[in-house]
């Protein structure tokens, strides 16, 4: 039989995460000490909050709904709709925010900051904080 690697601790299955937002819930469905995976469910009409990251890097991929996707370009929020099947990344420092057209499931994959966001403005009053 051939060298076969042997597993590193931490092999198997992953614990998966539930976390309620004022705006529909997200699947924290992979997460080590390099990389996160998440499903973002975002309800119809509802929004992320306007923000950005200083160490998060991040891609979401939209995989269902339509959504507008707003980012600062030359120093203003400018709008991009999104559909099912596009991606879009954000360095740190990138302003952003998600509003769903429709209901929508994102998927993410960022590096682990998770509670690495500065909120500018938020419809459901958690501005500057980084709560859930």
């Amino acid at each position: 039989m051939p060298n076969t690697p042997t597993p590193r601790p931490g092999f198997g299955p992953a614990e998966i995460t539930i976390v309620h937002k004022p705006w529909g819930h997200e699947v924290i469905w992979a997460r080590t000490d390099r990389y996160v995976g998440k499903v973002l469910h975002i309800k119809a009409g509802h929004s992320l909050s306007v923000q950005y990251h200083e160490r998060k890097d991040e891609t979401i991929h939209l995989l269902s709904g339509e959504m507008t996707y707003r980012v600062q370009l030359d120093g203003r929020l400018q709008a991009v709709r999104l559909r099912a099947g596009e991606s879009y990344r954000n360095t740190p420092g990138t302003i952003h925010q998600m509003e769903a057209v429709t209901d929508c499931q994102v998927l993410e994959a960022s590096t682990p900051d998770l509670d690495d966001v500065v909120r500018l403005t938020d419809r459901y009053g958690r501005e500057g904080t980084s709560a859930p």
